[in-house]
Parts: structure tokens; C-alpha cells; sequence
């Protein structure tokens, strides 16, 4: 039982470096174009290099799990981090910036395939909803704290005087790496058996799924919402100093630390509206306040802008998961193998602040973050078009009530 709970601990350690890590990109961005002196283009590569490892490596990754087990998968992903860190802490150029955050890609998103499958055996079939629960109020924990923890590094009187003192945070995450290594050489970490949905497949049933209308479309919905979610946390900062004035390491790490932590409020409402209401009546309400939500923050007053840009985390919160529940319910087999070309999806985080980047040096940030505007678009259409096999079980609120008297009865 205690080595039960230190290995959940463990991945929960895990879940939250993930989510710090990443989720520093965002708060980023501002100072490192203005330390590099780069173009709004050139700064869309920061995020394009990061999220493309995981369009490149979700699907091998998965493979790694089974042929060699988690252990080997966790060491290897904790060595492209480390090595991705020591790079970008050793020589802070905007090149090896650009090749380190693609490594750390890569180690992230191998990380990402391993974590649930152990976290499942870890904690028991039975207990899996929970743990993932959990999980996921750590990941947003740790996505709340990282712009915080940043802004209070750069307020200090002595982050003027020191050049590139964002780089800092890389040396810190090598010692965490450092420290991860060890303790997963350590560690006595179960053999995992994946499930039908983590099992991949063969090249000719990615093949048959990709030839179907409605795993492409899909795919299309994962790269929309990663692709907005990633929009929006990347360049808000930089998008409230640039017409509003903001402080990039004030206001405007604390309006990226305010979006991660409402999409964690987010995820727990939805998951008491996905027991009341089909899910696409969620997706489609919840994207319409989206679009509402980014059209005040691109065009309110600074005040409206500042409230704006962190309420649409609120109303992204149920998006991936929903977008993930209606493509698997819609094909009959191959689970494993789907779920491996929706992960590969992700890479829409790498693709569309890119494209925001390259066309805000051409038409300017806030109608190059128009792009938004489609990709909820596109999202919202899933609503209406999506055909799920299995729907989502619904009760009416008394009867959800019902269920919580009966079940604090039976503890």
C-alpha cells in the first residue's frame, strides 16, 4: 500500500512538471522577442517547435510502452528534457531556443503516453476516474502557478540588471530532471498491460482509419482546439501590451495564469453538465461562449480585455475532452490506434500560433487572432454533425441528486 501511493505520488510529481513546463511558453513570449529582438513570425516558431514533437512522436511513443515497458519510456522521455534544458540553459540563443523546446517536445509528449496507463495500474481499474480527476487539478494547479512563479521572478529589482534571466527556469527544470532520473532509476515501477484504447496498431489499420471521412474530421477538431487553446495562452500576453499597455511579467502573466486556472474550474462544472445534458449541447453552448468570450478580449477596452482573455479558458475547458469522447464513440474498433491520430492532432499547438505569428507581422496581432474565430468555427460544426454510436449517459438533476444521497448512504 505505501508503494502504491509513493508511485502515485510520483505521477503526480510528474503530471505536475509536465504541466509547469509547458505551460511556461505562453508567459515567455513577450520577453524572449524582446530579448531576441524577433518578428511576431518568428516568435510563432517558439510554440511551433514545442507542440510539433507531439504531432511526431505521440504514436511511436506508444509503441516504445509496449514493446519496452514504462520505465525505459519514462528514462528516455526525462533525457530528451534534461537535454533539451541544459541546451537552452548553456547557450540561450534563439536557434538552440527553438531545437530545445522541440527536444523537450518530444520528452513531454512520450511522458504523456506513459503517465495514464501507469497511473491506471497503478491505482486499480476501479480507481482510474478518480486518480485522473486528480491528475487533472494537478495539471491545472501547476498550470496556475507557472506564469505566477514567473511574474515574481521578473518583478524581483535585481531581474533588470541580469541579461536573459528567464533562462534561469531552465536551470531549475535541470536539476528537477536531474532528480526525476534518479528516482525512476530507482523507483520499482509495475509492467503495464494498455488497454484497448492505449494499444496502437498496425500501419494498415492507421491506414483504414485515415481513409475515413469521419476519423479525418476528427483529427481536424483536435488541431482546431489545441491550435486555440495554444493561440490564445501564447499570445494574449503579448497581444494585452501591445494595445493596451499591460506589463508582459504583471497583468499579463497573470491573465495566462488565470485562463489555466479557470480551465481547471471549467473541467469540474463540466463534468457535472456531461451527467445532465447530451455532450454536444455542452460543446456547441460552451463554444459559443467562446467565440463570445475572444470577441471581447480582441475587441473591449483594456479592462474588458484583461477579464476576457482568462474567461475563455473557462469555456475551452470541456473541449478536448468532449471532442476525444465523440470520436471514439463514432467508430466501432480500433480505439487504440484512433486515439494515437487524435493525439497526433496536438500538433495543431504547433500549427496555428505559427500561423497567427506569420500573419500578425503582415496584418497585425488582432486580425491575424481572427484565426481564432475559425477554429471554433470549426468546432462548433462538430455539434451539429457529429454522430457518436454510444451518446453519453444523462440523468435529470433530481435523479443526480439521488444518486449522491444513495451513495453517501452506502459509505
Amino acid at each position: 500500500m505505501k508503494r502504491a501511493a509513493f508511485l502515485m505520488t510520483y505521477i503526480m510529481v510528474v503530471w505536475f512538471v509536465i504541466s509547469f513546463v509547458t505551460n511556461l511558453i505562453g508567459p515567455l513570449m513577450p520577453v524572449i522577442i524582446s530579448d531576441f529582438n524577433l518578428s511576431l513570425g518568428m516568435a510563432g516558431f517558439l510554440p511551433f517547435s514545442f507542440f510539433l514533437a507531439y504531432g511526431l512522436i505521440s504514436i511511436p511513443a506508444g509503441a516504445l510502452v509496449e514493446a519496452r515497458g514504462p520505465r525505459l519510456t519514462l528514462l528516455a522521455a526525462f533525457t530528451l528534457n534534461l537535454i533539451g534544458c541544459v541546451a537552452i540553459s548553456v547557450w540561450p540563443t534563439y536557434a538552440v531556443v527553438i531545437g530545445g523546446l522541440f527536444v523537450i517536445g518530444l520528452g513531454m509528449a512520450m511522458l504523456q503516453v506513459v503517465i495514464n496507463p501507469l497511473m491506471r495500474t497503478t491505482g486499480g481499474e476501479a480507481h482510474f476516474a478518480f486518480f485522473a480527476v486528480m491528475a487533472q487539478l494537478v495539471f491545472g494547479l501547476a498550470s496556475y502557478l507557472s506564469p505566477l512563479i514567473y511574474s515574481a521572478l521578473m518583478r524581483q529589482p535585481s531581474a533588470a540588471q541580469r541579461p536573459l534571466v528567464w533562462v534561469e527556469f531552465y536551470w531549475a527544470f535541470v536539476v528537477v530532471y536531474v532528480l526525476l532520473i534518479l528516482t525512476t532509476s530507482l523507483l520499482s515501477i509495475p509492467r503495464v498491460e494498455l488497454s484497448e484504447a492505449e494499444r496502437g496498431g498496425s500501419i494498415a489499420t492507421y491506414r483504414k482509419l485515415l481513409g475515413e471521412p469521419v476519423v479525418q474530421l476528427f483529427f481536424l477538431g483536435i488541431i482546431a482546439y489545441v491550435g486555440t487553446e495554444q493561440s490564445l495562452a501564447d499570445w494574449m500576453s503579448q497581444f494585452l501590451a501591445t494595445y493596451h499597455h499591460f506589463s508582459p511579467t504583471r497583468e499579463g502573466a497573470h491573465a495566462v495564469s488565470l485562463f489555466w486556472g479557470l480551465m481547471s474550474v471549467g473541467c469540474l462544472l463540466g463534468l457535472l453538465l456531461l451527467r445532465l445534458l447530451d455532450a454536444k449541447v455542452v460543446l456547441a453552448v460552451f463554444t459559443t461562449l467562446a467565440i463570445g468570450c475572444v470577441g471581447l478580449a480582441l475587441f473591449g477596452d483594456a479592462r474588458v480585455s484583461l477579464l476576457a482573455f482568462p474567461a475563455c479558458g473557462f469555456f475551452l475547458s470541456v473541449m478536448w475532452s468532449i471532442i476525444f469522447s465523440l470520436a471514439l464513440n463514432s467508430v466501432s474498433s480500433h480505439h487504440g490506434a484512433f486515439s494515437g491520430i487524435l493525439c497526433t492532432g496536438i500538433l495543431g499547438g504547433a500549427v496555428v500560433p505559427l500561423l497567427v505569428g506569420m500573419l500578425a507581422d503582415h496584418v497585425g496581432l488582432r486580425a491575424a487572432m481572427l484565426t481564432v474565430f475559425v477554429t471554433l468555427g470549426f468546432i462548433l460544426s462538430i455539434a451539429f454533425w457529429a454522430q457518436p454510436l454510444i451518446r453519453n449517459e444523462t440523468v435529470g438533476v433530481l435523479d443526480l441528486f439521488s444518486l449522491r444521497r444513495r451513495g453517501n448512504a452506502h459509505e
